[in-house]
């Protein structure tokens, strides 16, 4: 298991909002076993059937979770996250936008002592197809296999997500990294999990123009056995310029062009289009998606 399977039992920080609910619906009828909710002051209300309580210590007395997700408006959000961690939920979902970059690196701190994987903030969450949603994407697009995704955009998760899964591409485990300039699990986070995941035959890395996660990346890149084959979006993006989210901003060589250097020189195959990925693996582990040799 990486991360989250059919098993994980999950804690909705923010539940009766109207995100919380929503989300939580969508969440159940995939088939992720939700137990408990939390938001200050609605004890004794239900989601869905899922209980409520006033705060994380509460819930847990009554109730067993693993991981949490967080729909808490940005400036509760840090609060929210470090109950989480206090009770050594793992993972932590923050699918919070707009968190103060201040509260997010003391979060992220705090869990990184603690060995506890934060996803987020500013994330769609993470999938295990057929198995476990916890996040906001479109579940339609996903298809169980055997080729996880690590990507920095929502969007453009869903839209390869869709192309993998229409051309007999399932995948293992999809992973929103989050939008935002700090986070809390980076690619060179995960990558090691799924260098030794059994059900993960090989790995698709979306990345975006700003920051340094995906030279970072490259480095783990060239000692791993899996292959990994990326994209990168911004190719055509300004120097200096904002693009999208508050992550996706040129500075120092963060541009598209030194990333996709970066990765080639690792060994890494880089489609120039999304529907190009599964092109590329296709050549490498066949349309059932086990390594060809």
């Amino acid at each position: 298991m990486v991360l989250i399977d059919e098993n994980t039992k999950v804690l909705v920080q923010g539940i009766t909002g109207r995100q919380g609910r929503f989300h939580t619906g969508a969440m159940l009828n995939y088939g992720t076993k939700i137990v408990a909710g939390v938001t200050p002051g609605k004890k004794g209300e239900s989601v869905r059937g899922v209980p409520v309580y006033n705060s994380v210590d509460e819930a847990m007395r009554e109730r067993e979770a693993d991981a949490s997700i967080i729909f808490v408006p940005a400036k509760h959000a840090m609060n929210a996250v470090m109950e989480a961690i206090e009770f050594s939920l793992n993972p932590i979902v923050v699918i919070t936008e707009g968190i103060p970059v201040h509260d997010t690196m003391k979060f992220v701190e705090k869990a990184r002592e603690k060995g506890i994987n934060i996803i987020g903030p500013n994330t769609p969450g993470i999938i295990s197809p057929e198995r476990c949603k916890i996040g906001i994407m479109p579940s339609r697009v996903f298809k169980k296999g055997s080729v996880a995704i690590l990507s920095r955009s929502g969007t453009l998760t869903y839209e390869i997500a869709y192309n993998l899964s229409s051309n007999g591409l399932g995948q293992s485990l999809c992973v929103g990294i989050g939008g935002d300039p700090v986070i809390g699990t980076d690619f060179v986070d995960l990558l090691p999990l799924f260098e030794e995941d059994e059900e993960t035959n090989a790995i698709v890395l979306i990345g975006e123009i700003g920051g340094d996660a995906e030279e970072r990346a490259s480095d783990f890149i060239k000692k791993m056995k899996k292959p990994v084959v990326a994209y990168i979006a911004g190719i055509s993006a300004p120097p200096g310029k904002k693009m999208g989210h508050a992550g996706a901003i040129i500075e120092r060589g963060g541009d598209a062009k030194s990333k996709q250097r970066a990765l080639q020189e690792a060994g890494v195959r880089v489609a120039t289009t999304p529907s190009e990925i599964s092109n590329i693996l296709r050549g490498i582990v066949g349309t059932d998606g086990r390594k060809l040799e």
